[in-house]
């Protein structure tokens, strides 16, 4: 495998609820991150008193968050919207040379921000809502 562009993760909410993605315009850093809790089954009869987790237990959840400038009406009103409306579309996040991971997240923050002399910019902050799906590209 060779070396990735960092442009090319991409995020992607269903801009109008029919499966129609669009990537969020301006994100210049993107990042996702899955997590699995365990549950913890250790007991006295634990070999060795070695801690035991329970297989396929716990919960699974995914963060993605990203920073960027403006650059599209569109999806920066529907980002909005969804925040303002406690909405939990959906997403595509795009992993180059990995697959597409699909499913629903809320805006969890929305954050602007500006200085005098540079441009607009804003962060986001999503937590999975849902079951996610992957697909091998």
């Amino acid at each position: 495998m060779t070396a990735q562009s960092g442009k090319d993760l991409l995020i992607k909410i269903d801009i109008d609820g029919m499966g129609n993605f669009q990537t969020i315009a301006g994100l210049r850093a993107t990042r996702i991150s899955f997590n699995a809790e365990t549950v913890d089954v250790t007991n006295l009869d634990s070999t060795g008193g070695w801690r035991e987790l329970l297989a396929g237990a716990g919960i699974r959840s995914a963060a993605l968050s990203g920073s960027g400038v403006f650059r599209d009406e569109a999806t920066d009103a529907r980002t909005r919207d969804v925040f303002f409306a406690g909405q939990v579309p959906q997403f595509q996040v795009i992993i180059p040379d990995f697959g597409i991971v699909e499913g629903a997240f809320q805006v969890t923050a929305l954050e602007y921000a500006g200085s005098h002399d540079g441009e607009a910019t804003y962060e986001l902050s999503m937590a999975s809502a849902g079951a996610l799906s992957f697909t091998a590209i």
